[in-house]
Parts: C-alpha cells; structure tokens; sequence
C-alpha cells in the first residue's frame, strides 16, 4: 500500500522533518506569488510542488552523496498516496533537480520521458523547490513574508525577503540557486533582504 508523502517523509527521515516543512512552506509563498504575478499555476501544481518539498531529501537515508537521484529512486519505487503514476514521475523529477544539474533532455532519462508541456511544467516547479531549499540554509523559519515585482518587459523578477525581526539571514545560497527558476519562467532575478 502506498504512503502519503508525510508518511514517507517519516518513514525516510524518522523525526529530522523541520528542513522539509521549511522547504514546502517556503515552496507554497514563492508559487502563490509567481501565480499570482507572473504565470497562474493550477492548485494541482502547487500540490505536486509540496510533496516534492516534503520528500526531497528522504534520499539522505540512503547517503548524503547524490541523495537528490537517491530521493528520486525512492519515490520511483514507493509511489505516493494520493498522485497518479505520471504525478509521481514528476515528483521524481523536481527531487532529483532541486540541487545538482539542470535538466536536460538529452543528458537525463526520466526528464526526457516527458511531453514538451510536462518539462515547462517541471524547470518551473524544480526551479521554486531548488529556490526555496537554497532559503532555508539555516534550517528554521527565518522569512515570515516574500514579495514579487516582476518587470516584464525586460523579463527581471525581483523577489523581495521579508525575515522575521532581528534576523539578517544568508541569501548566499540562495542566490547560487536561482537558476532554475530563471530557466523555467525566462527571466533575470535579483533577490533583496527587506
């Protein structure tokens, strides 16, 4: 029988789940505010979103050493509760890209296996993941609120943090991860500690 994404998150990583719940809570603010400013996702997205946010590094339990594919195969092999088939593949796909290398057709064999559509839909949602686990360096809550100005004409999006008070968090990180997320919306972007 299939377990639901928390479960598994439990099962793989036993009581170590406060960097994955950081990871979906951050996830969930950065795709409301692209949603709501850049491109409308559809709920089911930001569902996909959050169980990958939750289960990207159960491949830990495995090895620190390429846990990324290892949280990919595991979630392959168990299935999750509540997705179909082509939904666990996809899941697959964002764990895998949210560190490591971008992805590409004709270097990754489960990314290649998509429709065109399907791999639009993945650099964006692997782009917001790789994103907000880069934001939880710290591994607790430091941003109580995150913002958007998006210039379209020149394609660069500037994503405004707010932390919580009397916090100076490293951005470091997550400034080396953006990429992604630029690669799936086509833009630039610039983040700022507000």
């Amino acid at each position: 029988m299939k377990l639901t994404a928390e479960k598994l998150l439990i099962k793989y990583l036993k009581n170590d789940s406060t960097h994955a719940n950081e990871v979906a809570r951050l996830s969930k603010m950065l795709f409301e505010v692209i949603s709501a400013n850049i491109k409308e996702m559809p709920l089911r997205e930001l569902e996909i979103l959050q169980a990958a946010a939750l289960l990207h590094d159960i491949g830990y339990s495995v090895g620190a050493k390429s846990h990324n594919k290892h949280s990919r195969d595991i979630i392959l092999n168990e299935g999750i509760q509540g997705f179909a088939d082509e939904e666990v593949k996809i899941i697959a796909c964002l764990v895998r890209f949210h560190r490591g290398s971008l992805p590409d057709k004709n270097r990754h064999e489960l990314y290649a296996s998509f429709q065109k559509t399907d791999r639009k839909i993945i650099k964006r949602l692997a782009g917001i993941l790789r994103l907000a686990d880069g934001l939880d360096v710290e591994h607790k809550t430091v941003y109580e609120k995150i913002e958007l100005e998006f210039d379209e004409v020149n394609r660069v999006l500037n994503i405004i943090l707010h932390p919580i008070q009397n916090c100076i968090p490293d951005i470091s990180k997550a400034i080396r991860k953006r990429d992604l997320l630029e690669l799936g919306f086509k833009c630039q972007s610039v983040l700022y500690l507000k």
